[in-house]
């Protein structure tokens, strides 16, 4: 399947401001959550988070690559990473959360398929682009809202802000979905990189209260 043709100007334009938001604010929250989680006393959250933040920085950094790269074969490349980094994401917020909020056999059950869905779906992504496109969108939608079965531990867990803000992350990711596939409304590709951005700010808003309360 062959990359697709670039949007036009205008689009291109707002798509770019939404990706210089993200890369102003994904370093800087990382930096935040670094200096006030508690690293040196707990090497386990230390690992969660580090996951954590790489897929946030993979995604945002990998998505301006491509997004906002030219078109030919270098985008078509950058355009693999790009859906590959989606799946680290996904698995890479569940980590903290898991770890801080359900724990247990579950959180131990729940990482390890979303973990291995995620790594699987990646190299799909990077050894066979263009294929099972559908399947893959389908595969990103399950592994974000799998995290529905440890709903029982979070609601005892999670205070009704914290609930909040895990939900309305998954909403707008949902949403950045049916936007993406909204092919023929203008500034499509913008406006689901801005609800991407709004969702990760929702979670990036939870992993902080839970990891440095």
């Amino acid at each position: 399947m062959s990359d697709p043709s670039p949007y036009n100007g205008a689009e291109r334009g707002a798509d770019a401001a939404v990706h210089a938001a993200g890369l102003l604010a994904v370093p800087a929250g990382c930096l935040l959550l670094a200096l006030r989680a508690p690293f040196p006393s707990d090497p386990g959250l230390a690992i969660a988070l580090g996951l954590y933040m790489a897929g946030l920085v993979a995604t945002f950094a990998c998505s301006a690559a491509y997004n906002l790269a030219p078109a030919g074969p270098r985008r078509a490349l950058l355009r693999r990473a790009d859906h590959a980094a989606i799946f680290i994401m996904i698995a890479g917020t569940y980590t903290p959360v898991s770890v801080l909020a359900i724990g247990g056999p579950l959180a131990t059950a729940l990482l390890a398929f979303v973990w291995t869905g995620a790594l699987l779906g990646a190299a799909m992504k990077l050894l066979a682009p263009g294929r099972f496109e559908r399947g893959s969108i389908a595969a990103y939608l399950v592994l974000g809202w799998v995290g529905v079965v440890a709903l029982v531990p979070l609601s005892r867990t999670l205070s009704a802000g914290q609930l909040g803000l895990l939900a309305a992350g998954g909403l707008l990711y949902s949403l950045g979905v049916l936007v993406h596939l909204a092919s023929r409304l203008r500034f499509n590709v913008a406006i689901w990189h801005a609800l991407v951005l709004a969702a990760a700010a929702c979670h990036y808003g939870l992993v902080l209260s839970l990891a440095a309360p």
